[in-house]
């Protein structure tokens, strides 16, 4: 009797939980929450629009609805400029649908997030080089893509940002006499970034370079040189 007793509390128990559970995911159907997040975001509520992709995804993980929330919500972080969470969430995105139809999209909204980050000559060029990274993976994966067209005009922006970076380190090393450090400089400009801007500045540069290090190095060969 005791034994049945447990029983039927366990049943009771397990069964107002999943009416607890199924009250809370019930509140709105998948095709519901689909809606409003599209209609939110469609209005610019991209932080509201999230959380109702979020709440699609978590609640009804199997809904034919899910995927498009995934990328949704990685939109909206987009459209937010929030960059690095809209990275997260395409990355994501790719790694869980790899042959998903979207994929081009996704890589070529990966790139523009670095690409939107991208700073002047002056600064930090790493948002730029992955930048270029990502859409030279689009292209090379998917060249005929409408994506990988896109990107490759992008992709000529980010040469001149990195071409123009160069440059600016090297003129300053330059100016500061560290002429060695001035023309690896000069010649990345030249070797790696040709006909987007600098490269014949870069070469009188580079001339110049050459002359003062052999000025520099002239005196230290006539002292080392043994008495007549």
């Amino acid at each position: 009797m005791k034994r049945l007793l447990l029983v039927c509390m366990s049943v009771l128990l397990v069964c107002s939980g999943c009416a607890w559970f199924e009250g809370h995911r019930g509140d709105k159907t998948a095709q519901e929450l689909v809606q409003d997040g599209v209609d939110l975001f469609s209005n610019g509520h991209y932080i509201k629009a999230i959380e109702s992709f979020e709440k699609l995804r978590d609640w009804y993980p199997f809904s034919k609805y899910a995927i498009l929330a995934e990328l949704k919500i990685a939109d909206a972080h987009f459209n937010l400029k929030s960059y690095a969470d809209a990275i997260f969430a395409y990355e994501s995105f790719e790694q869980l649908h790899p042959r998903n139809e979207a994929i081009p999209y996704v890589i070529y909204r990966i790139g523009r997030s670095y690409f939107n980050q991208m700073g002047t000559p002056d600064q930090d060029p790493s948002h730029t080089a992955k930048a270029l990274e990502t859409y030279q993976r689009l292209a090379r994966q998917y060249p005929d893509d409408a994506y990988a067209s896109m990107a490759r005009n992008d992709m000529v922006a980010c040469y001149q940002n990195l071409s123009e970076h160069e440059f600016y380190v090297g003129v300053f090393y330059y100016k500061q006499k560290n002429y060695k450090a001035a023309k690896n400089r000069f010649l990345a400009v030249v070797e790696k970034y040709p006909d987007v801007g600098h490269h014949h500045a870069a070469l009188t540069y580079l001339a110049n370079c050459d002359l003062w290090i052999q000025t520099q190095e002239e005196p230290e060969e006539i002292a080392s040189a043994p008495a007549p």
